[in-house]
């Protein structure tokens, strides 16, 4: 498994409640997968630093997760095609920079 993060910036008209369900489904459709959800930070509405399809306001959302390839790319083709995503991003994250891993294996030192 691979850590990943992802960013999304949804439609800054959708409701906080509509927000997180979205976010909900989203973590539902890679833990279905075998993923393993992580962190998941609600940055709530902000200024984008352009506008994208008339809108000047974006609601941003990141999330973390250890995933396999084929489920980030599945998320990656879902968030595609929702209609109250404005802009998303998947990125794998080196395993020496991903939180959770980091922790770990600072753990793992101290006990040697």
């Amino acid at each position: 498994m691979r850590p990943y993060e992802v960013m999304v910036i949804f439609n800054a008209e959708l409701e906080d409640q509509a927000v997180r369900d979205a976010v909900d489904g989203s973590v539902k459709l890679i833990k279905g997968m075998g993923a393993e959800p992580g962190l998941v930070d609600f940055w709530g509405k902000r200024r984008l630093a352009y506008e994208i399809n008339h809108k000047t306001e974006g609601y941003y959302v990141v999330m973390q997760a250890m995933s396999e390839p084929p489920a980030m790319a599945e998320l990656h083709r879902v968030l595609s095609l929702s209609d109250d995503v404005i802009r998303h991003k998947v990125l794998r994250i080196p395993a020496e920079v991903y939180g959770p891993a980091k922790e770990r294996k600072t753990a793992d030192a101290t006990k040697e």
